[in-house]
């Protein structure tokens, strides 16, 4: 198969793509209320659950659906498996746009955003033993690092441009980038380390306001091994969608040696998950079929649902829609790991409560509407996928 990554071409303002536009339109007209008038009057958060939907899904969900480039990285430039070498424009592609929205989410949800340019900038005001410091130091610089993984996809448009001048500077610029890309891929492999692990750290803090059953100490092991299982689930999910929506011919193959690679990520999670609750003599927290039981099992349910998938029906392994099903439910297994983690079985009291209001999710929805229509904005314009396109497989 021909895998030189290629612009998908075609026409940009479909009719799906003016509805993601009018949802991204809302989104913005609420967030220009949201900065003049405050948190106060736009959600419902409060004094006993300062992280909402925001935070719980936009950042903490949302930058782990966004670890595909992590996760294929690992496998490409630390296992040296270089047969996904193909899958990694697309993940680096999907990682940066999450990652974007993770850190537009946190500049909405923080109080005086006018003031978060002094995190990175005031080092001398630190505090070095804050989790969200290195969460929010991070997950800044992760997102400038992605975009220069990404910039050399995104220049070869123009390397051979009828301009002389612009082919010339960006034809250097690509060049100079392709050398030294090892050590920006380098500090890609270390950051989200560091803020996935720290995610979880942050509410090991909870103490007794986090459900016994999701506060342990292995919080930030789990929460990097979850972000690995969404990244390869989310890099099998998009594999599956683009090619059904672009045309392309997928590499059901890689794709099926990728959701093997997901399936033992799967097992280490679910195995650290039971044995340190039975450690801690958690066992009959486990059996309790209360709302907090329920959940517990219903995220191990849906994990284990890919995992008797792939050992039940070993020849369906290499079919697309079998491999899409299985990565949807570890996708929904891991985010919903992380909301109860930051929402539901954080109980700050019995005098506070917390439901998303009306503009926090329409602002949710819309940011997510942008971010798709980013997506299918640069893979139709720049050479970001792999794979021949189904004509060019048909002839």
């Amino acid at each position: 198969m021909n895998a030189s990554a290629t612009p998908a071409g075609g026409k940009l303002w479909t009719g799906p793509y003016k509805l993601l536009a009018v949802m991204a339109g809302i989104a913005a007209v609420l967030l220009i209320w949201r900065f003049a008038a405050g948190l106060g009057a736009t959600t419902a958060m409060n004094d006993g659950y300062p992280f909402g939907l925001w935070i719980a899904f936009d950042v903490v969900t949302g930058t782990a659906l966004a670890c595909g480039g992590y996760a294929v990285a690992i496998l490409v430039y630390v296992l040296n498996k270089g047969r996904y070498h193909p899958l990694v424009r697309p993940a680096i592609l999907t990682s940066a746009l999450g990652y974007t929205i993770g850190g537009l989410s946190v500049l909405i949800d923080v109080g005086r955003p006018w003031l978060i340019y002094r995190v990175p900038i005031y080092f001398w005001r630190w505090n070095l033993d804050s989790a969200l410091l290195e969460v929010a130091l991070c997950i800044t610089a992760y997102i400038f690092v992605l975009w220069i993984e990404l910039s050399p996809a995104l220049l070869e448009r123009w390397t051979k441009s009828e301009r002389p001048k612009l082919a010339r500077f960006t034809s250097i610029t690509h060049d100079f980038l392709e050398k030294t890309l090892i050590w920006v891929i380098a500090l890609g492999l270390l950051l989200p380390t560091m803020h996935q692990s720290s995610l979880g750290s942050v509410m090991m803090l909870a103490g007794t306001k986090l459900h016994l059953l999701w506060h342990t100490a292995s919080l930030p092991l789990l929460f990097l091994l979850g972000a690995v299982t969404m990244g390869y689930g989310v890099v099998v999910m998009e594999s599956a969608l683009a090619s059904s929506a672009f045309k392309r011919e997928p590499d059901t193959r890689m794709l099926s040696s990728l959701y093997s690679v997901a399936v033992g990520v799967t097992w280490i999670f679910v195995s650290i998950r039971i044995l340190d609750l039975i450690a801690r003599g958690r066992l009959g927290l486990m059996l309790t079929f209360d709302l907090y039981g329920t959940l517990f099992w219903l995220e191990i349910g849906l994990l284990m649902i890919p995992v008797v998938m792939y050992h039940a029906q070993p020849s369906m392994r290499s079919n697309l829609g079998f491999m899409f099903r299985a990565a949807f439910f570890m996708v929904a297994a891991g985010a919903l790991y992380r909301f109860n983690t930051y929402l539901v079985a954080f109980n700050p009291g019995e005098n506070w409560s917390y439901f998303p209001a009306v503009p926090e999710i329409l602002v949710t929805l819309g940011l997510i509407a942008a971010e798709i229509m980013a997506y299918v904005y640069i893979v139709k314009r720049f050479p970001i996928l792999g794979g021949r396109t189904a004509v060019a497989a048909a002839a």
